[in-house]
This record gives C-alpha cells, structure tokens and sequence, in this order.
C-alpha cells in the first residue's frame, strides 16, 4: 500500500488505471486480517504477478492459505472463465466466503479495517482498469483511510 495511505485520516480520488494499481496491486495483497469486496459484476480478472498475469484468484487463494478472511459479495452468477478459475483454487471453496445477492450494486473493497475503495468499478478488468488504456472502462471511486469511513463501511458490509 502506498506509504500515504498508511497514514489515518488520507482519502484520495482515482481513476481507471489507479483504481487498479491502487486497489488491486497495493492494497488487496497486503491484507492480514480480512478482506472484504462487493461488486455487481464478477469476471475472470487477471492482475500482474511479477513478469506475468494471474488470475486474481490466485491472489485470493494465497490470502486464504496466509489466514485472511476473504468475503466475496456479488449480484450475478460468475462467467464461465471465473468459474473455471476457481476450480483451480480448491482452498476458496470453504476459505472465502462467497455470498450471492442480486440486489447487490454497489462496489467496494475494505482491506483490514485501514483501507477502503468505493466507486463504480466492478471486479473486472475492465472495471478495475487492468486492461489498456483503449479497453477499460472508464471508472472512478475514493479510496480512503480514514478510521470513521473505515468503521461505517464495516458495519454497513
């Protein structure tokens, strides 16, 4: 995580691209505790993992086998390639909980209590901008690490 993020209180505006590096680079991979993501729309995203791309899965299961609790809300059955994905992560089938809600539309990702992400990217590539420039979508959202946000967006998960 970004060493301003690290101090309480910061809240910042992304966009696109830094929804991705912020979020799902920084932040996600150093939860300890928990984490917890929402989103309305559940594809195969793949994340950079040294010199190559990974499904995100795969930095799910390895938080579950470190003692994270991962939860997963989401409104729709996942596509076909996350599914597949998954099936490759035996350990996310009792280690994550996943809870599926069709009234779900809101997205946002709370890391440990520190560290919060609200805006309108869903959990894919193209939401979260970790596609190229011409094939994201464009999103926008806060991240903040701010204790009174981070306690309201606890409780309200």
């Amino acid at each position: 995580m970004a060493d301003y993020m690290r101090a309480p209180g910061v809240t910042k505006f992304v966009t696109d691209r830094q929804i991705y590096e912020e979020v799902i680079q920084n932040a996600v991979p150093s939860a300890r505790s928990f984490l917890w993501l929402a989103t309305s729309d559940l594809k195969d995203l793949h994340v950079n993992k040294g010199k190559r791309m990974v499904p995100f899965l795969e930095v799910l299961s390895a938080l579950v086998d470190a003692g994270v609790a991962v939860r997963l809300l989401h409104a729709g059955e996942p596509g076909p390639r996350f599914r597949r994905d998954f099936d490759r992560y035996p350990n996310l089938v009792d280690g994550m909980e996943r809870i599926l809600c069709p009234r779900v539309h809101f997205k946002s990702v709370i890391v440990d209590g520190r560290f919060a992400y609200s805006g309108s990217a869903n959990l894919t590539g193209a939401g979260m901008g970790a596609k190229s420039g011409t094939r994201r979508n464009f999103e926008a959202g806060f991240i903040t690490s701010d204790p009174a946000i981070e306690i309201q967006g606890h409780s309200w998960i």
